[in-house]
């Protein structure tokens, strides 16, 4: 009879994927900075995972109190509890506003140009529109003021923690394990490895596509084409 595993609870230390880069470069790992350089590689990488589109791990629910006649929330009004925490926002993807009887009413987001195009930005009423200003340390704007106390309730996509000691694993699901692997090589070939850069590169963005396809929300669209009637 044949022996099954009773794990499923495989993962990657930091200087395991690392070493598995360096295979899939034709190299070894041979000194101190060779697997310093990963971990910088490796870091950069997630950094630039950011830019391509949501990463569902790193949303984050987060509710916060709005007083009356609050226009915008920065700093710890918007996020977290420290200084510089708010920075760890990438982007916002959805707001709701909670009244006091707990009923939950969606705003809409809205461009720069429009929220700064408004005369009277301290109109007073429940906030409809917000604009996300994506700046270093970002602020969220709110149209019109808030009339009363609400609790703003918004999804806020964040940074990736980063892979600090070489033992700790990396903070993502175990789906994208191959493509971190991926990824890592390919970032490695640019420095070590030139002749594998066009394969590494083609197998970590495939990789990342079929990851990425897996990380989405699995909803049924609906599309109804408008009725144009001209001259009714």
């Amino acid at each position: 009879m044949p022996t099954y595993s009773s794990t499923s609870d495989f993962n990657l230390s930091i200087d395991d994927i690392s070493e598995e880069a360096f295979e899939r470069c034709g190299l070894q790992i041979r000194s101190g900075y060779d697997i310093k350089t990963a971990r910088r590689s490796l870091n950069l990488m997630l950094a630039e995972w950011a830019n391509r589109g949501l990463n569902l791990w790193t949303i984050q629910k987060q509710e916060k109190t709005l007083a009356a006649n609050t226009t915008a929330l920065t700093g710890t009004n918007l996020f977290g509890s420290g200084a510089d925490d708010s920075q760890q926002i990438v982007d916002i993807t959805d707001v709701i506003i909670r009244d006091s009887s707990n009923n939950d009413y969606s705003t809409s987001s809205i461009s720069r140009a429009t929220y700064w195009n408004y005369t009277v930005k301290t109109t007073s009423g429940r906030p409809t529109q917000y604009y996300f200003e994506r700046t270093i340390n970002p602020t969220l704007y709110l149209y019109p003021a808030a009339d009363s106390a609400y609790t703003l309730i918004y999804y806020a996509l964040v940074r990736m923690k980063d892979s600090g000691d070489y033992t700790n694993n990396n903070e993502i699901p175990f789906r994208f394990l191959p493509c971190l692997s991926a990824g890592l090589a390919y970032y490695i070939a640019m420095k070590k490895a030139p002749d594998r850069i066009q394969l590494l590169k083609q197998i970590y963005e495939d990789e990342f596509q079929r990851a990425a396809a897996q990380d989405g929300e699995r909803t049924s669209l609906f599309l109804t084409p408008k009725t144009y009637l001209p001259g009714v």
